[in-house]
């Protein structure tokens, strides 16, 4: 088996890192020359665009590559969207639709809140939203493509212990000390009095409202829905099944220009005015008012539940997984089996060092192996409160890397060879497909390497 062609591995991931990051809107920090500086076939590159991906890395402190490297990265995407094109290759909205809100939910953990964003973004949610889908559409395709090319390659035992056995002894990586976490999550609920609060503001409203205030600048000045207050509350219009059924329900029971009763859904609670209707889609406004979880969040089930769990896993009867799958409201680790995984490699093995979520290494520093927490407090990526008991599975000393240990990370790495050759050759061929030129200045750059002779650089 050939050794893991680095070259190409670098530039795929360099490909679905810049993507990413670009994704999130980094874009706005760096270098805007709008010079085009590479096409392939109706796509073309900017360069901007690769100025955005230099200073994305360098703003999170990263170690840049050097800007032929980027470039080749765009190329590839460019390249993989082209043959997409060429070979009908689509994505569906709502596939779309769920990775920008994964990516906007990732935004508000990194900002804080959805008003920091705004803040720092000069723009509303909904405008940046638009904005990003274009990019996450592209992001998804390539990836549907590059499983097209090598989704069903796989791996042997064999082909795994012949790999390892390649590598000299002494260029063994070094493995850090590693731990395995599950989580049962249970959030909080708000009290009557807040939700009580919260219906009378919005029946005020309401009130105002009907009596000739107008709604838009209403929603203005008290919409907590960020994104939409900017724009009077407008959510433009939106297909059936898009919205969460709480609000479809009430928007469409109302006659354009009608307000609603006050709806209570998973984001609060709104006061929803219906523009039109127009086919299987409708135009409404709202007024949203949040709970603050901090203030009015009553955890007393959250305890009591997972105190119950937690009694029932100790003394063998109901496994932990188990638990978690059916019981905790983090779905993301409710999939897992209630283990956290690792965001860079999808793995269930954490680093224990200063790179871990403080909570996490503060928490199981006081516990052993096998032991499973009280509740402890908790605060959800979109900023909901609530509580989670802690599972510590398991843990690896810092050693070599070895088969028996480590065996699912070494896998994972024959795997990405494999598959990294089949891309390659699959590059071959498709270069051939395809129109690509890249400006005079990059002539040096020597662009992906698999370029035939004859084609414009």
């Amino acid at each position: 088996m050939k050794l893991l062609n680095q070259h190409l591995f670098r530039l795929l991931t360099l490909l679905l890192v810049g993507i990413s990051q670009l994704s999130m809107g980094q874009g706005q920090q760096g270098v805007s020359l709008d010079k085009i500086i590479a096409r392939v076939d109706n796509h073309y590159i900017l360069n901007s665009d690769v100025e955005d991906m230099y200073m994305s890395y360098v703003s999170q402190g990263q170690s840049a590559p050097d800007k032929c490297q980027l470039l080749e990265s765009l190329i590839i995407n460019k390249l993989l969207l082209a043959k997409a094109e060429i070979d009908s290759v689509i994505v569906e909205d709502d596939v779309v639709s769920g990775e920008l809100d994964a990516k906007m939910g990732y935004m508000i953990q990194r900002f804080g809140s959805e008003k920091n964003i705004v803040e720092a973004y000069g723009k509303s949610i909904d405008n940046l939203k638009s904005e990003l889908r274009q990019q996450v559409k592209e992001q998804k395709i390539v990836e549907k493509m590059q499983q097209t090319i090598s989704g069903n390659v796989k791996i042997t035992p064999s082909e795994v212990r012949k790999f390892f056995n390649s590598i000299p002894k002494d260029s063994l990586p070094y493995i850090p000390a590693e731990v395995e976490i599950g989580e049962i999550v249970r959030l909080g609920k708000v009290t009557k009095e807040q939700k009580s609060k919260l219906r009378n503001q919005l029946l005020e409203l309401k009130q105002r409202a009907e009596k000739g205030e107008d709604f838009s600048m209403l929603a203005q000045i008290y919409s907590e829905d960020l994104g939409s207050a900017k724009n009077g509350g407008d959510l433009g219009f939106a297909k059936r099944g898009a919205m969460v059924p709480e609000y479809e329900g009430a928007a469409l029971a109302l006659k354009p220009g009608e307000l609603s009763d006050i709806v209570e859904s998973q984001f609060g609670f709104h006061l929803i005015k219906l523009i039109e209707t127009r086919g299987a889609e409708y135009h409404s406004k709202h007024i949203l008012l949040r709970p603050d979880y901090n203030k009015g969040a009553d955890m007393t089930d959250a305890i009591r539940t997972l105190d119950s769990l937690r009694a029932l896993i100790e003394i063998d009867s109901l496994q932990f997984a188990k638990a978690a799958l059916d019981n905790s409201e983090d779905k993301m680790t409710a999939e897992t089996g209630g283990l956290i995984q690792d965001m860079n490699t999808g793995l269930s093995r954490l680093t224990l060092d200063a790179s871990m979520d403080p909570a996490l290494y503060f928490a199981i520093d006081t516990m052993k192996v096998g032991q499973i927490s009280s509740p402890l407090s908790y605060r959800t990526s979109d900023g909901a409160s609530g509580m989670r008991i802690l599972w510590f599975k398991s843990k690896s000393e810092p050693h070599t890397a070895n088969l028996q240990d480590d065996y699912e990370k070494i896998s994972q790495l024959v795997l990405s060879n494999k598959r990294n050759n089949a891309l390659e050759e699959w590059f071959k061929k498709a270069q051939g497909d395809v129109y690509i030129s890249v400006e005079p200045e990059y002539k040096n750059c020597k662009v992906l390497g698999l370029l035939q002779e004859g084609q414009n650089l």
